[in-house]
């Protein structure tokens, strides 16, 4: 008998994060005989944009699709309406399809799961990806020193403690997270958390070829034999720029021709604007959006990427997307500590560097490694990070999760 689910996330699947972590598993558990009906939020421009190539993807898997739009503005006001709109949208599907579980994905989607569980029994996988509410507060996004985010942050903090003593299932991004959930006071130890990261697309992101990195500057208008230090996703938050930009210009002094190439969505203003502070010059830098098929074209083309990361308490329960991206395609990374399971995973795929402060000390130290790190076996370092990355492993893990939910 197929099992129907209902999958709710507040990203959209025309987000990247969509295309990345969660579309790839859903058409894996389909295979599994799952029916699923995603319930997901929409940036207008995206949707017009990406609506068809989408529906053309999940179509064929028989996954039904009820996007509806996100709001933006007014702020906090906003985050109001569209729960509200989630909430009758999940009930009216409910009432549709009658579902055996519904999975969903981080806190917004949960307080729907909760309440499906409550009112028809549906079983509840709390796919909690990170410590949401606490990376809010970390970000800045919710200041404290405000009554209203004060408040907003205490409600998620209640509601995370219900979907913890409450859920039939958990997913944990990593080791690390689950090692603090166990330590909280609303801990279930008969639905102890199973770790799956966010994994890779293997056959998306191939093993770069020496051909590859340069067909990839040859798009970008970047010389053959130039020192390309590489960046991968947005900016903002609590993805540290400066430290980044400073980490380059200790780079760019061992290697004067050096170009730090970031691939992202965020405005190339972030980037600009700080440069004269670290001595940097506009022609030193390219930027350029990607959508997910360029992305490895365009990240190809740097020798070593970097990603450092606040490390605060909420990046405990953190796994970066473009870290299993990278080292699938077997490109050398440099990080820093106190990320989830980060500098565990480089250093056990011997794919990078792990930075411990940043200080120029550390930053030089890393940037002594490029020799080491551009003779790196890129097979080796791919076929290691398979073991914790993989998108099948990732979907076996799912599979099985849902087969002890709904099997009990």
């Amino acid at each position: 008998m197929r099992r129907n689910v209902l999958y709710i996330s507040y990203d959209g699947m025309t987000d990247p994060l969509g295309q990345s972590q969660v579309i790839p598993y859903l058409l894996g558990l389909s295979r599994y005989g799952y029916r699923f009906t995603i319930l997901s939020f929409e940036k207008k421009e995206r949707f017009r944009k990406l609506e068809g190539r989408i529906r053309s993807i999940l179509e064929p898997a028989g996954i039904a699709w009820e996007p509806l739009w996100f709001t933006s503005q007014p702020p906090l006001l906003s985050k109001f309406y569209d729960a509200v709109k989630m909430r009758h949208a999940a009930l009216r599907l409910q009432r549709r399809h009658h579902f055996d579980m519904v999975h969903c994905r981080s806190y917004p989607s949960s307080e729907n799961g909760l309440l499906l569980k409550r009112r028809y029994g549906v079983k509840f996988l709390f796919d909690m990806r990170g410590f949401w509410a606490d990376e809010k507060k970390d970000g800045g996004s919710w200041n404290q020193d405000r009554f209203i985010f004060r408040q907003v942050y205490r409600h998620y903090k209640k509601k995370e403690r219900q979907f913890i003593r409450e859920a039939d299932g958990i997913i944990s991004l990593t080791h690390a997270g689950k090692t603090e959930m166990q330590r909280w006071d609303s801990y279930n130890p008969a639905v102890p958390p199973d770790v799956i990261p966010c994994c890779a697309d293997m056959a998306h992101f191939t093993l770069r070829t020496g051909d590859e990195k340069q067909e990839g500057r040859r798009i970008l208008g970047i010389p053959p034999d130039v020192p390309v230090l590489g960046y991968l996703g947005s900016l903002g938050s609590w993805y540290m720029l400066n430290e980044m930009l400073d980490f380059f210009r200790v780079f760019k002094g061992q290697y004067p021709d050096a170009v730090f190439l970031f691939i992202t969505h965020s405005s190339p203003v972030m980037v600009l604007d700080k440069l004269a502070r670290f001595g940097l010059q506009e022609q030193d830098i390219r930027i350029i959006p990607a959508e997910r098929d360029q992305v490895p074209v365009f990240a190809k083309a740097a020798d070593l990427h970097v990603s450092f990361i606040k490390p605060v308490y909420s990046k405990t329960s953190s796994s970066p997307t473009k870290l299993g991206e990278l080292l699938a395609m077997g490109i050398p990374v440099i990080v820093n500590d106190g990320v989830g399971d980060v500098g565990e995973v480089v250093k056990a795929v011997d794919g990078g560097v792990v930075i411990h402060e940043f200080n120029e000390s550390e930053y030089r130290h890393a940037v002594d490694e490029m020799p080491r790190l551009l003779a790196l076996d890129a097979e080796s370092i791919r076929i290691k990070a398979e073991k914790f990355y993989s998108l099948e492993t990732g979907i076996t893990r799912y599979a099985a999760v849902y087969k002890k939910i709904l099997d009990t």
